[in-house]
């Protein structure tokens, strides 16, 4: 069996402490032996922030942390109530979301692989509409069915990633239903991504969130998530010291880009406040994959 999927499983048995021990003693493993996803995330991070040496080694265990808390997090999420949900997010900007969702009953959202991309799906399926979103098809199958599974107990709605026909069955949901259509857009999946300036750097990025806007016409947001350090009765109501932070950008609508350009401008206007968002809080920036640069790559 899969090592990820038996770890999966088996979390369901394990205590919450325990588990959150032994994700942070892997990837703390991972960094100290300089694994090819520390190596990954160094340079992620060496290119939107620019440090080298000690101070990228620093920036990069307290990355590891990060993902290892996400990873933690994620395995134990069926096991949370609303109540600790609701506590243990917190929205910045929140009222274009709701207008949008007031005014057309659906919106577009782009966001990076940040923070817990999962919980913050939990939260905005109880507190702003429902959640529909693509997830990559991972192997073995069983890994990509177990978060399907996972993710569908919160009230998510998943479409694994298969090309042009998820691209429709987004926009046919989009049409018919409505809801927060989210897409983890910095890594770009498809192909066909498109040249822009990622926090400084030139890389590809994903087309679809301002394509479904576009084809739905939606509002687009961007929104970063990032940790905060959790006190007091704050910690006590999440039973974590830990929260997230949704902080939405300002709207992007189809109708004030051009027309031959529509994709472009759009994509560029969540790209920036997403890699401006990142590189104010890089740690939590979950990049142990090749990432879409295209000078040095």
């Amino acid at each position: 069996m899969n090592g990820f999927l038996l770890a999966f499983k088996a979390s369901r048995y394990i205590p919450a402490p325990v588990i959150h021990g032994l994700a942070w003693a892997g990837t703390m493993l991972q960094w100290s032996r300089r694994a090819k996803p520390t190596v990954r995330l160094e340079d992620n991070l060496r290119r939107v922030t620019g440090l080298e040496g000690d101070e990228l080694r620093r920036l990069s265990r307290r990355g590891m942390r990060s993902t290892a808390r996400y990873y933690a997090e994620t395995f134990t999420l069926g096991r949370l109530s609303g109540d600790v949900i609701d506590a243990r997010v917190r929205m910045v900007n929140a009222a274009p979301i709701h207008e949008a969702m007031a005014r057309d009953g659906r919106v577009v959202v782009a966001l990076s692989h940040s923070g817990n991309w999962d919980l913050v799906g939990a939260y905005a399926c109880r507190n702003i509409g429902p959640v529909v979103t693509v997830a990559e098809v991972l192997k073995p199958r069983e890994v990509f069915d177990a978060f399907v599974a996972l993710r569908e107990n919160v009230g998510m709605r998943i479409l694994g990633h298969e090309g042009g026909s998820t691209f429709r069955e987004l926009v046919r949901i989009g049409r018919t239903d409505g809801g927060v259509l989210c897409l983890l857009a910095d890594r770009d999946l498809s192909g066909s991504g498109l040249e822009v300036d990622f926090a400084g750097q030139s890389a590809r990025v994903a087309p679809g969130p301002a394509a479904l806007a576009i084809a739905t016409r939606s509002t687009l947001l961007p929104m970063m998530v990032h940790y905060e350090r959790l006190r007091g009765r704050a910690a006590w109501r999440a039973r974590s010291r830990w929260g997230v932070v949704m902080t939405f950008g300002e709207p992007l609508l189809p109708a004030d880009a051009p027309k031959d350009d529509a994709v472009g401008q759009l994509t560029r206007g969540w790209v920036d406040f997403v890699g401006a968002r990142i590189q104010e809080h890089p740690e939590d920036w979950h990049m142990l994959q090749r990432f879409g640069w295209t000078e040095g790559a």
